[in-house]
């Protein structure tokens, strides 16, 4: 029997957000996605999609139009930042990736993700975008959510509510508490800029395709292409020492320079190209039990933002659009729905957080630590992916209640 149609609210349209609104839209019920800012839109700059997410996408719907300006890298590599020597490196080409996995590996610009999800959200009858809606607090009862805005916009009532208002989530604060985001203490410079800017050796690296992880002690330097080849994006990640939690002056483009100047001749001269017009500090929290609210459901990094060292924020975001999705295509009632979902996802989102802080750790040892890696590193093959299969292959559908 197919559910009845339900009205389901969204806050946030980011990526998350929007994921989960076709997602739910595409289960047939109607949603309203609600954004805070003027316009729909996102910043940043590269983003890397998993197989994972790449077959996420596919159940979207979007999978082919992200295709179209989406790189798809020929290997993951790793490089001591110090020595510039290689240190291991993943064939996304091989026999043994296409065996295991069923979707590509991908590399984008977030715009151009961002973008195809918000026109197949445009083009769902099903779908109603406002932009301009800044949520102040949500009130439910037995039958459903009436959330309120700021300014003299009017309530807006709805069956259940899904929120996708990111890290410091308005929703999550008033349902889970004021805990404040983990700083780790690492700040991020990153940006894309025309490929043929690239030069001497850095041009050879991005002709290539890879992506080219510099791991360095406590800092790394990211580099891929995106928009079809036409931009490659850098990423410089540093450990500040001069962190303080209520100072923002920390993590400043003199430590940027200071923290990459013993790194090798490659990586210095990249370094130049890295945007500066933004530093990003690294945040997540610690894995929570409670995404579900009576009404409301927290996705994305509302319920478990993480460090980006497996490059899984953005994946596993889709990967709870797609769950609330399945969720909602088969129990009548939101309660159900949400504890099915929150079923599936929570206990892999939260050891991907973990996870994810963890190779951070590895990825920036320093002395004999980054030594006894290299060493590990490079005895294992290219086509070996054991070590991150688990993270690459979503969760099933978990069974319906009888």
């Amino acid at each position: 029997m197919t559910p009845a149609a339900l009205r389901i609210a969204v806050v946030g349209g980011g990526i998350g957000g929007l994921a989960a609104a076709l997602s739910i839209a595409r289960a047939g019920h109607h949603v309203t996605l609600l954004e805070r800012a003027a316009q729909f839109g996102e910043i940043g700059a590269g983003l890397q999609l998993a197989p994972n997410a790449s077959q996420a996408l596919e159940e979207l719907g979007v999978l082919d139009a992200v295709q179209r300006t989406a790189v798809a890298p020929p290997r993951l590599v790793m490089m001591d930042a110090l020595s510039g020597e290689q240190v291991t490196s993943l064939d996304l080409r091989s026999a043994a990736y296409t065996e295991r996995f069923t979707h590509p590996y991908l590399v984008t610009h977030r715009t151009d993700l961002h973008t195809a999800l918000l026109t197949a959200c445009q083009a769902h009858p099903d779908i109603t975008l406002r932009t301009g809606h800044t949520v102040t607090h949500a009130e439910q009862d037995e039958s459903a959510v009436h959330l309120h805005f700021a300014g003299t916009t009017p309530a807006l009532t709805a069956d259940a509510v899904v929120a996708a208002d990111g890290l410091h989530s308005r929703l999550r604060q008033a349902l889970v508490g004021e805990e404040e985001p983990v700083c780790s203490r690492y700040v991020a410079f990153r940006g894309a800029l025309p490929a043929d800017r690239m030069t001497g050796r850095m041009s050879q690296h991005a002709a290539s395709d890879a992506v080219m992880v510099w791991a360095g002690p406590r800092m790394h330097l990211v580099q891929y292409p995106v928009r079809r080849g036409e931009l490659y994006n850098q990423v410089a990640v540093f450990e500040s020492d001069h962190y303080t939690p209520d100072s923002d002056d920390w993590g400043t483009e003199a430590e940027l320079e200071e923290r990459f100047a013993g790194t090798c001749r490659t990586v210095r001269e990249a370094l130049p190209l890295v945007a500066r017009d933004r530093r990003w500090p690294l945040y997540d929290r610690l894995p929570i039990d409670n995404w579900i609210h009576g009404r409301i459901a927290l996705l994305g990094d509302a319920a478990h933002p993480m460090l980006q060292y497996l490059a899984q924020g953005a994946c596993q975001a889709l990967e709870d659009a797609v769950a609330l999705g399945q969720s909602f295509g088969r129990f009548t009632d939101p309660a159900d729905a949400f504890a099915a979902y929150a079923d599936q996802r929570r206990e892999r989102a939260a050891r991907i957080q973990t996870n994810a802080r963890r190779f951070g750790e590895i990825c920036h040892l320093e002395g004999m630590g980054a030594t006894l890696r290299n060493q590990l590193f490079a005895s294992r093959a290219s086509d070996d992916f054991n070590d991150v299969s688990w993270v690459w292959t979503p969760a099933p559908a978990t069974a319906p209640t009888p």
